[in-house]
């Protein structure tokens, strides 16, 4: 398994078309996997008139040819897009115009908005939900609807939006049992303080868990006091998350009853783990009793499993056995008991 990293965008451009173009080489040089935007083509869609930001953020917004050009440009730069749209309209334009990226995403204040999960439906790859703050009735109905609509394809992307997250709110635990009752993939969206000594492992550590997911905002001026800058990591942080991932999830490994190679190795029977050796001599002709074996390590590997000893109790040595040497199957007279026929049907043979 391998680390999927989304470099989250915002609107640390702030309007800036040149700015988010220059976020978007950065997230492909380092590589992550995939970019991020926010995209809101009419305010009034998503803000009351009255509120604080229904006009500033008119100054953050792109326009659809806009989006057109950003999102070509990620394609060129070899990154999956996953376009969260804060409205109705977002979603709308990505249906109509660019069905083929990697997917939508709707925003934890979103999650249960009728209007926009009705239109993520007619959306053909992988929709995203959000899921911070949000209670499991909240996901449930979220998940519900869009499976009842025939969507199957669903990620659900934890993470406590707090700018930045306090370390006792973010409770990864809950990751692995929203997963267990939803069972879905899911991710993990950091919120951690950008200055905070201990960022780039707590964005790692869902990997320890086998998350490999991570959502994390991207800035290319580390500190630089810009819109979503608090928890917005820069190029060297970046890299050193992604190496921090593969690094856990290496350790972490993928099927858990699958043994590796070298676990396979450990487990031979002999030079790893003790071989039934004789622990006196053993004369040929002589029946082995229980008193004739024991255990050790040996420098040659054996046969025989140490729960499977017991199979040669009784058998008769084919060949003189010195202490210390191991005792296997190719040294004792192995008889196969017949059994009669009436034995495996229960006499009916013989009633006929």
């Amino acid at each position: 398994m391998e680390s999927y990293i989304i470099g989250e965008t915002a609107y640390n451009h702030e309007g800036d078309f040149e700015y988010l173009k220059r976020m978007i080489v950065d997230i492909g040089e380092i590589p992550l996997n995939a970019i991020k935007f926010h995209l809101l083509l009419e305010s009034s869609s998503c803000f009351q008139k009255k509120h604080p930001l229904a006009e500033g953020i008119k100054k953050w917004m792109f326009s659809r040819e806009q989006w057109d050009d950003l999102i070509q440009f990620s394609h060129e730069k070899k990154l999956g897009v996953i376009a969260l749209c804060d409205d109705i309209e977002s979603i709308q334009f990505i249906n109509e115009s660019h069905r083929d990226i990697k997917a939508i995403e709707l925003h934890a204040t979103s999650l249960n908005e009728y209007y926009m999960l009705r239109e993520a439906i007619k959306f053909p790859n992988q929709i995203i939900l959000g899921i911070g703050g949000s209670t499991l009735d909240e996901i449930a109905y979220a998940v519900d609807f869009l499976k009842e609509n025939g969507k199957k394809d669903i990620l659900l992307m934890y993470g406590f939006q707090a700018y930045p997250t306090d370390y006792k709110d973010i409770h990864l635990s809950k990751m692995l049992k929203i997963k267990d009752l939803f069972n879905l993939a899911i991710g993990y969206a950091d919120h951690t303080a950008y200055d905070d000594e201990n960022n780039v492992d707590i964005s790692a550590l869902g990997a320890a868990m086998g998350f490999h997911i991570l959502e994390k905002h991207y800035t290319p001026e580390f500190g630089v006091k810009r819109v979503d800058y608090h928890t917005a990591v820069g190029k060297e942080e970046m890299i050193r998350i992604k190496k921090k991932m593969d690094l856990y999830l290496n350790v972490f490994g993928g099927d858990l009853l699958r043994m590796s190679d070298r676990e396979i190795q450990y487990g031979n029977i002999g030079p790893m783990k003790k071989a039934v050796v004789a622990k006196k001599d053993i004369h040929k002709g002589e029946k082995i009793r229980l008193e004739h074996l024991c255990f050790k390590r040996t420098e040659e590997e054996s046969t025989i499993y140490q729960r499977d000893f017991t199979d040669l109790i009784g058998l008769e040595v084919l060949v003189d056995i010195h202490e210390d040497e191991i005792v296997d199957f190719t040294k004792v007279q192995y008889r196969f008991n017949k059994a009669r026929y009436s034995e495996l049907t229960g006499g009916l043979e013989e009633k006929k």
